[in-house]
């Protein structure tokens, strides 16, 4: 692999609360899953968060989630798939409409947290999501979880799917992601971090939470803007990469 797309979420400050230092964060990703409001983000916060991104070269996709500012969108919702559907329309019109007077576009769809892991299984709403997506723009490619089902039915229904893995966190053996709420289920160490992600990128497997061996193919790799150390994990996994010859870019 010559190439790679280092995502990360961003603009999940709200108010006069501020979360993550995404102007660094700039520097080193290629593309920024910018909150659209529902789990973080207001719209001042949005419209700052894509002009850096604009400045920075640095694609912008929507991170649309539950609407559950209080729950920072990480837990599942039992939402009907029609509000879910029209949830998630309503996130990515916003988020156009401010990257745009940022002078950017929205180019990509990247659900988060709760709903990220709900449609993995979950048909219904994984349907939903795809059924926006499509509603709002069938151009848009939405990323996701290899093998889930909404990657799974958005290349049925004719959009691009991106998988997707995640340099901070660890996985199960059956490749889903492990529950936040274990131990050992949110990496902090950088070099051990960019070891993993070149382990990833160039196709050795890596340890699973029990210690089994799992391979992951992905489009793209996420390094989550709030983790912590989280600016000093992608500046480690940039330098890794470059080192190995594998550069950054965007998958759009």
């Amino acid at each position: 692999m010559h190439a790679i797309d280092l995502n990360s979420d961003v603009g999940e400050s709200f108010g006069r609360w501020s979360l993550g230092d995404d102007a660094a964060m700039m520097a080193s990703v290629s593309s920024a899953n910018v909150a659209c409001g529902f789990h973080a983000g207001d719209p001042s916060v949005i419209r700052s968060t894509c002009e850096a991104a604009a400045k920075a070269g640095v694609v912008v996709g929507a991170h649309v989630g539950y609407r559950d500012l209080a729950g920072f969108g990480r837990r599942y919702m039992d939402v009907d798939p029609r509000e879910l559907a029209d949830d998630v329309v309503y996130q990515i019109g916003a988020l156009q409409a401010l990257a745009a007077t940022a002078g950017t576009r929205v180019s990509y769809v990247k659900p988060h947290g709760g709903l990220y892991n709900a449609i993995v299984r979950n048909t219904a709403q994984a349907r939903a999501v795809v059924d926006a997506v499509k509603s709002v723009d069938p151009g848009l490619p939405v990323l996701g979880l290899p093998g889930s089902e909404v990657l799974r039915l958005a290349e049925a229904a004719g959009l691009r799917a991106v998988s997707e893995a995640f340099a901070d966190r660890a996985y199960n053996p059956d490749g889903t992601l492990t529950s936040r709420s274990q131990p050992g289920s949110v990496l902090e160490d950088p070099e051990a971090v960019a070891a993993r992600v070149l382990q990833m990128t160039t196709g050795e497997a890596i340890s699973a939470i029990d210690g089994s061996d799992l391979l992951i193919s992905a489009e793209s790799v996420c390094v989550h803007g709030d983790s912590p150390g989280a600016v000093a994990m992608a500046v480690a996994v940039k330098r890794a990469l470059d080192a190995a010859g594998i550069s950054i870019k965007a998958f759009v």
